[in-house]
């Protein structure tokens, strides 16, 4: 007996049951949920209504991740799973859904900041760079840097970067297109997580 979405098998508000005149129908049925999880890429191809395919992510560990004040993205790996406000189940079990809070590695993001605003090409920049002063052989009209010095990255998102983990949002669903893409958490939503964690 397959998982069936209909309301046939339900009672009536008032308790009554309710006569069954039809059978279950295609349309109507339901699949096990993909409780995808953190781990080396998984993923199946489920064929829906309309011979369109979903992609039943069953396992992911990266997804590519936008830092929208500064307007880039990066695929990042994903380290571990640190809140879902829906349950605290699936924190523990490392389980990927929509709008779980998850910690990425902040390596591609380190690489743009030391390019754009220190003018480093090297891949082992120490990671407590000076925020406060860009290098100096960069260009003094370069507009990267003008707009750094009026528009700082904020300290925490600096603090971050330093210890090498971001903490950022899964916006995509992972078990329908096979990909735990997000945003990185930035403002007053990286504080609002920052003290559901700190509480937790």
């Amino acid at each position: 007996m397959g998982i069936s979405r209909d309301s046939r098998h339900k009672r009536r508000l008032t308790g009554g049951r309710m006569p069954i005149h039809k059978k279950k129908r295609q349309y109507e049925a339901g699949r096990p949920a993909a409780n995808t999880k953190l781990g080396d890429s998984r993923i199946r191809e489920v064929r829906a209504m309309g011979g369109k395919i979903k992609r039943r992510a069953l396992r992911l560990n990266t997804g590519n991740y936008n830092w929208a004040s500064e307007g880039v993205a990066f695929k990042a790996k994903i380290l571990n799973v640190v809140y879902n406000a829906s349950n605290n189940e699936l924190v523990r079990t490392n389980t990927l859904v929509k709008n779980t809070i998850v910690r990425i590695d902040a390596t591609p993001f380190k690489k743009y900041v030391v390019k754009q605003y220190f003018g480093s090409e090297d891949e082992n920049f120490a990671l407590n760079f000076n925020w406060e002063e860009p290098a100096a052989d960069k260009k003094a009209d370069n507009k990267y840097l003008k707009r750094r010095q009026t528009n700082r990255i904020e300290a925490k998102i600096q603090e971050q970067v330093g210890k090498g983990q971001l903490l950022a949002c899964i916006s995509s669903r992972p078990g329908q297109s096979g990909r735990a893409d997000g945003y990185v958490l930035e403002g007053k939503e990286l504080e609002f997580y920052l003290r559901k964690l700190e509480k937790k």
